[in-house]
C-alpha cells in the first residue's frame, strides 16, 4: 500500500419527501450499495419538487468522495 490516498468524486441526487437531511441519507445509502471506500460528501445544491403549492420532494444534490482502492 502506498503512503498516500488517491480519491475521486461522484455526483449524485437524493430526496426526500420529508426532510434535506433525509435526502443525503437517501443518496448516500443508495450510492454505498455500489461505490466502495466512501470516505466523505459536499452538498452543492438544495432544490425540492413542488406538488399543489407545497415541497413534494426535497432534492440535494451532493458530491460524494471516495478513496481509489490500493491507494
Amino acid at each position: 500500500m502506498s503512503n498516500h490516498h488517491t480519491y475521486k468524486k461522484l455526483e449524485i441526487v437524493g430526496s426526500s419527501p420529508n426532510s434535506i437531511e433525509e435526502a443525503i441519507n437517501n443518496g448516500l445509502a443508495e450510492c454505498s450499495k455500489s461505490v466502495k471506500n466512501i470516505e466523505w460528501f459536499e452538498v452543492v445544491e438544495t432544490r425540492g419538487h413542488v406538488e399543489n403549492g407545497a415541497v413534494g420532494h426535497y432534492q440535494v444534490v451532493i458530491k460524494v468522495g471516495f478513496r481509489i482502492e490500493g491507494s
